[in-house]
């Protein structure tokens, strides 16, 4: 006869690494953030431009956007971020928001 498969104990494992994955993108969310130099605006200012990039259906300005944000990446921007008091140099010099193991992310 098998051994039964101890299904609470796989829940568990699977419950963990979803709310593993879900702060690693916080994480990197709010990296993201401080490498752009958008910490300086205010939440509302922030929460306000996200909504109208989401809720914008024109695909030319879409478009547009995506391609700035790969420039970003790749570090070829015509105007570099603003610093803001964060590390953001190490996030830009990795060509996006990256940090060293060592280093922990600035909550927001």
């Amino acid at each position: 006869m098998r051994k039964p498969r101890d299904f609470d104990a796989a829940l568990k494992t699977l419950t963990d690494k979803t709310k593993a994955l879900k702060e690693n993108k916080r994480r990197q969310l709010g990296e993201l953030i401080v490498a752009t130099g958008a910490d300086a605006l205010d939440t509302e200012m922030l929460a306000g431009g996200l909504l109208a990039i989401a809720e914008t259906n024109d695909t030319a300005e879409k478009e547009r956007w995506r391609k700035r944000g790969a420039e970003f990446f790749r570090g070829t921007a015509k105007s570099a971020p603003r610093k803001s008091g964060g590390n953001t140099a190490s996030a830009a010099a990795g060509g996006g928001p990256q940090r060293s193991p060592g280093s922990t992310a600035r909550e927001t």
